[in-house]
């Protein structure tokens, strides 16, 4: 058990039967009443955010997660196979498990899993990834004052603002946070 005034960001707790993580936290202590703790937490299952307010001093659960390297390997329709790096065990995610990181993930690429309890939450990936580019219409020099952007398609299909020199064949560093274009790997 923790206490809720001990409330970090990052931290991992269970409220009822859902896990959750917190993304932001604020201790009020109004002139009137008892103290209270605001809180903003993404249920790692759904992805979630909600806001939940306890009182000042309310214990809830926490929860540990288990985090581990596995090797994505392939998929078969809306199931995905991860192989974990150290038991060489395979197991399946299903398509909605991965919406967002399936922007970035290439085959043989080693991911983390996140798993509490034996539950499979979801994989975590570095901040950026390399990919190829594989369509782009080409850079046309004109009336651009600065900053000038254009489509790029990328191996997994995810579409990115590039700058006007980025060609097709081009190797780009993108960050796996927000999709954007970091620089040329």
């Amino acid at each position: 058990m923790i206490s809720v005034n001990d409330f970090k960001t990052g931290l991992t707790v269970q409220v009822d039967t859902d896990i959750f993580t917190v993304l932001d936290f604020q201790h009020v202590k109004p002139g009137k009443g008892a103290a209270f703790v605001r809180s903003k937490l993404k249920n790692l299952r759904n992805g979630n955010v909600v806001e939940k307010t306890f009182r000042a001093g309310e214990s809830i659960g926490r929860a540990i997660i288990e985090n581990r390297e596995v090797q994505y390997l392939y998929n078969s329709g809306s199931e995905y196979t991860f192989m974990d790096n150290e038991t060489f065990d395979q197991f399946n995610l299903d398509k909605k498990q991965l919406e967002w990181e399936l922007n970035f993930l290439k085959e043989n690429m080693n991911v983390n899993i996140s798993s509490y309890q034996g539950e499979i939450l979801g994989i975590q990936m570095q901040n950026s990834v390399e990919l190829k580019v594989i369509e782009t219409e080409p850079g046309v020099k004109g009336n651009t004052a600065q900053g000038a952007t254009k489509n790029a398609k990328v191996e997994t299909g995810l579409n990115v603002q590039v700058p006007l020199f980025i060609n097709e064949g081009d190797v780009l560093l993108i960050d796996t946070r927000e999709g954007k274009y970091i620089s040329r790997a």
